[in-house]
């Protein structure tokens, strides 16, 4: 995805709002789960999310999102974004970020995704490091559900 950087897009300096970027990055991350599985999906989880450097009005951002892991009903997507100077051409990575998508169908129910073709060892190795930062969010998730419970149980 590739936009120019609007007045309406920044904050009184000048610059994109993170807010902005965030929505984009999810927006890029979706379409991306949503062309692999060719179901409708929802964030699950924004994990590992960076701010590297601002974006001025009047400068693009281009966004790039590719699925780096696909398990039974769920997809992570990594997004990268840059910068682009439009008179100069020089580009920055601002941002990078993991997401997770759950794919559904018209009820909101899980459906199972496809299997991502892993053609080249850079692929096989960021499968592995998925699978990783898969058991880190399901840690935290399980965390989550504990401290819901106790504060459930009045603790």
């Amino acid at each position: 995805m590739v936009q120019v950087v609007l007045p309406n897009d920044a904050n009184p300096l000048g610059f994109i709002l993170g807010g902005t970027v965030m929505h984009l990055i999810d927006i890029a991350g979706a379409i991306a789960c949503f062309r692999h599985s060719r179901s409708r999906v929802v964030t699950a989880a924004v994990d590992g999310l960076q701010f590297l450097h601002p974006i001025k009005v009047g400068d693009l951002i281009l966004l790039k999102a590719e699925v780096t892991a696909t398990f039974r009903t769920s997809m992570e997507v990594e997004v990268r974004v840059m910068s682009e100077e439009t008179l100069t051409g020089e580009r920055k990575l601002t941002s990078h970020a993991y997401l997770t998508f759950v794919a559904i169908d018209a009820d909101g129910r899980r459906v199972e995704v496809p299997d991502l073709v892993l053609e080249t060892d850079a692929q096989r190795t960021r499968a592995i490091e998925a699978e990783s930062r898969r058991q880190q969010r399901l840690a935290a998730k399980a965390r989550m559900a504990q401290i819901e419970g106790e504060l459930a149980a009045g603790r």
